[in-house]
């Protein structure tokens, strides 16, 4: 089994090279700050929108070093505050990767507790209904089930499904350092070369 923690430095921008569109949640899911980069296993969470109730379950429920993953399609009522990401960073969670917002973003900030999500807003949801954790959830346009690999950072936030790690974790070291091994020279001349083949293909003259 892979280890998430060989994830850490991969870059998004490598897996997202190596998984397609689909493996790549919408420009909408942005960190709300500078916050570090985040790779753990997905703890899925489905809310109901306008309620935060399974969430504020799943911190108590996810283990450390998971990425709490939330599907609440709500956009005008908070997922969690403060405490909530309070709580959720002592008990060793990486960080919140939500559909949906937050409050208390400064307290959030200063904690230092990473959270994707499309925004803020003052107004807390609910806890009145029932949700669910450990299923499929989709997340930014991204189907996600538990124990997948979920890599944020500023670049955005790409999903490895589990049954791949192994195998896209080797293609993207492979990546990585074919890159690192070839000059900024050698990579214009390939390019070139390939930016006039596509032109020519296409009937392009200058």
């Amino acid at each position: 089994m892979t280890e998430i923690k060989t994830f850490e430095d991969v870059p998004p921008t490598t897996l997202a090279d190596l998984l397609g569109r689909a493996q790549v949640m919408d420009a909408g899911i942005r960190p709300l700050w500078d916050s570090p980069r985040i790779a753990g296993p997905a703890y899925t969470v489905r809310c109901v929108p306008g309620d935060n109730l399974m969430l504020h379950a799943a911190i108590y429920r996810a283990e450390p070093g998971s990425v709490v993953v939330v599907e609440s399609g709500d956009l005008d009522h908070a997922l969690a505050g403060g405490n909530v990401c309070a709580v959720a960073q002592r008990r060793g969670i990486a960080g919140f990767v939500v559909d949906g917002v937050i409050r208390d973003l400064a307290e959030v900030r200063e904690a230092g507790f990473p959270v994707f999500s499309r925004g803020v807003i003052p107004i807390p949801g609910t806890k009145k209904k029932l949700g669910e954790v450990g299923a499929a959830v989709r997340v930014g346009g991204v189907l996600i089930n538990p124990g997948d690999v979920v890599v944020a950072n500023e670049e955005g936030v790409v999903v490895t499904p589990s049954a791949r790690a192994q195998e896209v974790l080797e293609a993207a070291r492979a990546k990585l350092v074919k890159e690192a091994g070839e000059t900024l020279d050698a990579w214009e001349e390939n390019h070139r070369a390939r930016i006039e083949k596509a032109l020519s293909e296409q009937g392009f003259t200058d």
